[in-house]
Formats: C-alpha cells, structure tokens, sequence
C-alpha cells in the first residue's frame, strides 16, 4: 500500500475511534470526574502511541536510507541499504540503488581517463628528464672533468668537489625518473620492479622485506602498474609518516587473482583523515576493480592489502572499449 495511504488511514482509524466515543453511551460529567478523567487520558495515549508506532515502523525504511546516504563513499562502491518497505519507500531506494551505480561508474570512468592522463603526463617528464636534463648534466660532467685536469691544483680540487655535486643531482633526477615512469616494470616485469622499489626505500632507519610468491597468474599491464603505484604510495608513506623500522611487502596468489600486502610496525592510522595519497591508492583500485584494504597491521603499524582479480580475455577486450570495470559488489 502506497505511503499516503497508510497514514491517511492511520489518522483516519484515530479521528473514527474518537468520533464513536463522542457519539457513544459513554458521557463526561461537568466538572470532570477522576475516573472519566482517566479513562480519557489512557485511550488518548493509547492512540498517541499506536499512531506513533506505526508512523514510525512506516518511516524506518527512509531513516536508514538517511544513513546511508550521509555515510556512502563512491571509492569504496558495492555498499547499498537493504530494499525494506512498501510502495513509494521501496521505489525510493530502489531508485536510490540506481543512482549510486551510475554514480559510481561514471566516478569509475572519469577516474580511469585521470589515471591514464597522469601516467601520460608522467612519462613525458620522465623522458624529458632523463633525455634533456640528464644528457645537459652529462655533458656538464664531461666539462668540469676536462676542466678540473687542466686547472691549478686549489681550483682543480674545487671543481671536482663542484663535479660531484653534480654527480649526485644527476643521480637524483635518474631516480625521481625510475619513480615517475618504471622502466622495469614495462621491461622486466611486476617482480623485478617491487624487488628495485624495496631496495630503494631500504635504509638504515626501515628495512623493507620483500616476499614474493612464484607461479603467479598472468596480469594485464594495468593491473601490474596499479599493484606497482599501490605498493609505491604504501612504501611512500611508511618512510615519512610510519616512523616504522621494519616493513614487509608481499606479492602472492590468492583465490580472488593476486594480493599485494604491506604492513609495517609503525604509528599506524590512528584518527588520521585520508589524504591524497590513500584516496589516490582508493581510485587506482578501482580502475581495475582491485579490493583496498586499509587498517592496523598485527603488529601495531598499519596493513595495506590490495587484491587483484585476475583478468580473462573477454574482460580485457571489454576494458579496452569501455574503460575499466564495473567492481565485483555491484555484479
């Protein structure tokens, strides 16, 4: 039965059974004695009470609904309040159902076409980095070299302190490039990429421990680079926020694909909001459909795992002409 009519006959049912009492045997002396007194009070609040409850078991539905509107993320889709109800309630989630699932793909799509921009745009400073900087840096090497051969021995001894110096910030544009646009990953693949990353955030004040399970599924190559930025950003944010001195990063088969775990013995999350970084790992996900899981680790810090399904060949060919795909909850 539609909403209106459900309250229309609620408040119709209390306006009959109060017009029947009036119309009725049952008479109100004057002055009021205390027994009519009462009676009157106890069937007022009866009726209050029923009208109450029963408004109330009718509206549930949309309180939930409420909630669940204030609380929705489209990084995390699939979660939907249960269709409860009758009539114009039920059609008002349903409808809210389809909403969020175009919500979220058109969030999905949009997400995709950044990604690809912004990997796009990386690899062009990567390779105008290593191409134009760092062939000019080259160059300037060569010079201070010959320069520093011929000069006296006090300034020689300055241009090749000058020489190192330039040393180091060609060394520094070369990694700031690897980290921009991995050519290991494109050359040798996923394992040997996360084996140079871990080696890279490796210190004397965190250990990264890399393990790394053999006889993977094959992955198309976005999965690879979204599991490669996901274990960079995590990796990222364990040497400057964790204040961590041991991190574990794991790659292994799981029944869903592939899972990428990392957890280290650091601050953790604590109260802290989500910044760019971990909403930057949340949209990555899901461009391929990916599961992101964020919380503390078992050993004090904070967990991140990553669940990759693995592609099939009319998946693939439907992401190539679609973009990425719908996530498995809405399925």
């Amino acid at each position: 039965m539609p909403l209106f009519w459900r309250i229309f006959l609620l408040n119709a049912v209390v306006l009959i059974v109060a017009t029947g009492l009036l119309l009725g045997p049952v008479t109100v002396s004057t002055p009021v004695l205390l027994t009519e007194a009462a009676v009157l009070s106890v069937g007022l609040a009866a009726m209050l009470v029923a009208n109450a409850l029963l408004v109330r078991v009718g509206l549930a539905p949309l309180q939930r609904l409420s909630r669940a509107m204030n609380t929705i993320d489209l990084l995390r889709p699939g979660r939907r309040p249960a269709v409860a109800g009758h009539g114009e309630v039920a059609e008002l989630i349903a409808a809210y159902h389809t909403m969020l699932d175009r919500l979220e793909d058109e969030r999905a799509t949009s997400s995709a076409r950044a990604l690809s921009a912004q990997e796009a745009e990386r690899q062009r400073i990567a390779q105008e980095l290593h191409d134009e900087v760092g062939q000019t840096l080259t160059a300037v090497l060569l010079e201070l070299k010959r320069t520093a051969d011929q000069a006296p021995p006090e300034l020689g001894a300055q241009l090749r302190q000058v020489q190192e110096t330039t040393r180091s910030g060609l060394d520094e544009i070369r990694r700031i490039a690897r980290r921009l646009r991995p050519g290991v990953l494109e050359e040798l693949g996923l394992t040997s990429a996360l084996k140079e990353l871990a080696a890279d955030f490796s210190s004397s004040a965190c250990t990264v421990r890399l393990h790394l399970e053999g006889g993977l599924p094959p992955l198309d190559q976005e999965s690879e680079l979204v599991l490669y930025r996901v274990a960079q950003e995590g990796l990222t944010n364990t040497a400057r926020h964790a204040r961590a001195r041991e991190a574990e990063l794991t790659l292994a088969r799981s029944p869903e694909g592939v899972r990428l775990r990392l957890c280290d013995d650091g601050v953790g999350l604590g109260d802290a909001v989500e910044g760019a970084g971990l909403r930057g790992m949340r949209e990555r996900a899901l461009f391929v459909g990916a599961d992101l899981v964020l919380g503390p680790g078992p050993r004090g810090g904070t967990e991140v795992r990553l669940t990759v399904p693995v592609p099939t060949p009319d998946r693939s060919r439907d992401h190539a002409r679609t973009g990425p795909r719908p996530h498995p909850a809405r399925r």
